[in-house]
């Protein structure tokens, strides 16, 4: 068995490794500000503001030092927003996704769920209004009731083409639009082993063969298999919070089995469940049974060794 994250940690400290992915994502920021105005910015900050709240009020508590993935959870949090959200909602978001999706944990290190998403979740379950149905749509300034995500699950007329599906300049989530910049920065981080390519590639590959096979059988219910990795979060998901390597498998066959789950999960709620994307709802299902599934590739390795030596 091998692993790639020791020799990623021989290469960068952790510090140098979070400092390294959240500039990674600054264009994606950057962007964001540019198609959906200052307001992202403002959002931002205010995510940083309550999360080294949460994060300095815990290491007063518990004696330790802010630890280095502080500077990550609010950024991503902030990534996977609308970019109309109150900034009140933002700020009990990040809290609370820092407080109950790490904090509670123990810390940095020992969190079973990604403390982004987690905040996501919170308020996704607590101001459904906000986070469904106001989205912004860069072209016009409009706040419209649906994303290229919810027009394609509802069977409409989809009236966003590539070029506006990959820059970004279709209404959605704060980082998730801008996709080609995505595919790059995902690509690079891979390169520099920063993420785990099995992860995003059997996430992504499995969420197309599946909506391929499916649009094949039942066209009424599944859609284009292409547009569906380049609407909503799957990609965004896929290369920023399903490889965040705390929560994530540490086999190389449990993070195959990893990112074929999240696909799964994903096409399984676009598709029968009243939300429209089920990114973050497959990533923190994920998350709880990850262990799992190190301990079912590990049990695997000590059956193959012990019939081996009989």
């Amino acid at each position: 068995m091998k692993n790639d994250y020791p020799s990623m940690l021989h290469r960068f400290t952790i510090k140098r490794q979070m400092q390294i992915f959240a500039i990674a994502l600054l264009p994606l920021v950057a962007v964001g500000v540019m198609h959906y105005g200052m307001h992202v910015l403002w959002m931002l900050i205010t995510s940083y503001v309550a999360a080294f709240s949460v994060e300095i009020a815990f290491s007063k508590v518990r004696h330790l030092k802010v630890d280095a993935g502080a500077i990550i959870t609010p950024l991503i949090f902030t990534l996977v927003l609308p970019p109309t959200l109150p900034l009140w909602i933002v700020a009990v978001g990040s809290a609370s996704g820092v407080f109950f999706g790490k904090a509670i944990f123990g810390g940095f290190g020992k969190n079973i769920f990604n403390p982004a998403i987690v905040g996501r979740l919170f308020i996704t379950i607590s101001f459904p209004a906000f986070m469904a149905t106001m989205w912004l749509d860069p072209k016009t300034d409009a706040i419209t009731t649906a994303s290229p995500l919810g027009v394609l699950n509802k069977g409409g007329e989809f009236g966003y083409n590539m070029i506006d599906l990959l820059i970004g300049g279709v209404p959605g989530s704060i980082g998730e639009t801008f996709r080609l910049g995505i595919i790059v920065i995902g690509v690079i981080l891979i390169l520099l082993r920063m993420i785990n390519w099995r992860i995003p590639v059997f996430f992504i590959g499995s969420v197309f063969v599946i909506t391929w096979v499916g649009h094949l059988l039942a066209p009424g219910i599944y859609e284009d298999p292409l547009l569906s990795i380049l609407v909503g979060g799957v990609l965004f998901g896929a290369f920023f919070v399903a490889t965040d390597p705390i929560t994530a498998p540490y086999t190389q066959g449990g993070r195959i089995m990893y990112g074929i789950g999240l696909g799964i999960i994903t096409v399984v709620i676009r598709n029968f469940a009243a939300f429209p994307e089920g990114v973050m709802f497959a990533v923190i299902i994920m998350n709880a049974v990850s262990p799992l599934l190190d301990d079912a590739v590990l049990n695997g390795l000590k059956k193959k060794k012990r019939g081996a030596v009989i």
